[in-house]
């Protein structure tokens, strides 16, 4: 069981053993996500799953469950792993670290049971996750993946807005991984100046500037320029929004046809504000 302490609040993590703790899952689904009962993973799903060998673990304060991560057994190109579906916790714990033990306390669950790699996906341009993804945890992607779950959901966050996705890898028992983990409390590592770099999709005054991108994969290593609030872009200027999901998806899909990987997430303060970036290399 994980265990730790933040802001003067105990949070644990373990299995869901009744009935009721099953339910609350569905709960947290609908709270977090806004899904109608379609869209929710029901409690006879995640009992099966968990019998079949999948992973479902829930953090509690006290009593209450604040959140959960969920995953099935999978099997890809001959490997099997553990795709983890969902992570939710709810907004008033989100500041508690909570996302990050529950992957961690994922991690070891995977390897107890000898799977030492978990997929998943998530919206590129989220960049807390990117950041949670990347940089404490190391994972890494060579897939994007347009309208994964459709043009919409019914789920408020997905309206207008498509469901691209990063389907990236988590390969458990890697020296990166192992190195993001040990060192989850700290920036990530040194990179270099964005001067340097290639950057084919750029911040330019809020919306996003997509360079011609024929021609601009001579070097190894690249990048992408994302907004830092992807959310207040889309209910200030919901076309911006858009724009910055078709400019990125170009850049991506262009940049993994030519054999780039996408490798990490960093930011830089400026005094305009942080600008964020992917790091792509080949």
């Amino acid at each position: 069981m994980f265990e730790w302490e933040a802001n003067k609040r105990r949070i644990h993590i373990r299995e869901a053993e009744t009935q009721a703790e099953y339910r609350m899952v569905e709960e947290i689904q609908k709270t977090v996500w806004g899904f109608s009962d379609l869209d929710v993973v029901p409690a006879a799903t995640l009992i099966a799953t968990v019998h079949a060998g999948g992973i479902l673990l829930c953090a509690f304060e006290g009593e209450r469950m604040i959140g959960f991560v969920y995953g099935f057994p999978a099997y890809e190109h001959g490997i099997a792993s553990i795709h983890s579906h969902m992570l939710a916790v709810l907004p008033e714990y989100r500041n508690l670290r909570a996302g990050l033990f529950l992957k961690l306390a994922q991690r070891r669950s995977a390897l107890e049971k000898g799977i030492n790699r978990v997929t998943w996906t998530f919206d590129p341009l989220q960049s807390l996750n990117a950041n949670l993804n990347f940089v404490r945890l190391g994972v890494i992607s060579n897939r994007y993946l347009v309208n994964f779950y459709g043009e919409a959901s019914s789920s408020h966050l997905h309206q207008g807005f498509g469901t691209d996705r990063l389907w990236v890898v988590w390969l458990l028992d890697s020296d990166r991984v192992k190195e993001r983990i040990d060192h989850s409390s700290q920036p990530g590592p040194h990179l270099p100046s964005i001067d340097t770099l290639t950057i084919l999709v750029r911040n330019l005054e809020g919306t996003p500037e997509l360079r011609d991108l024929a021609g601009n994969f001579s070097e190894d290593r690249c990048l992408i320029e994302i907004p830092q609030k992807i959310s207040s872009v889309k209910e200030r200027d919901p076309a911006a929004a858009i724009a910055w999901r078709e400019a990125t998806r170009a850049a991506f899909l262009t940049a993994l046809e030519q054999g780039f990987t996408i490798e990490d997430f960093f930011q830089v303060k400026e005094e305009s504000g942080p600008r964020c970036f992917y790091l792509l290399t080949r």
